[in-house]
């Protein structure tokens, strides 16, 4: 994992709000900082998956790692 925890955290926060679709979530957490890779970190650790939506959409959503994973460093907090 090269981008910091605290970044894959803000991550995870904000799409377990609601599925969010894919292309707002690269316009908002992409980076060509390769120090910084937090989706490709998230994706990577099996944290988030992309899933079908309406018309085609892609959406993003936590999976049920994610969601311990998440739930286990609120904890720590």
């Amino acid at each position: 994992m090269d981008a910091p925890e605290s970044l894959i955290i803000d991550l995870l926060e904000w799409v377990a709000v609601k599925p969010r679709p894919y292309e707002e979530l690269m316009a908002t957490w992409r980076t060509s900082c390769p120090r910084l890779p937090v989706w490709e970190d998230a994706v990577e650790l099996g944290l988030v998956h992309r899933t079908a939506g309406q018309h085609s959409q892609s959406l993003v959503q936590l999976t049920p790692a994610g969601e311990a994973w998440l739930l286990a460093r609120r904890r720590q907090l």
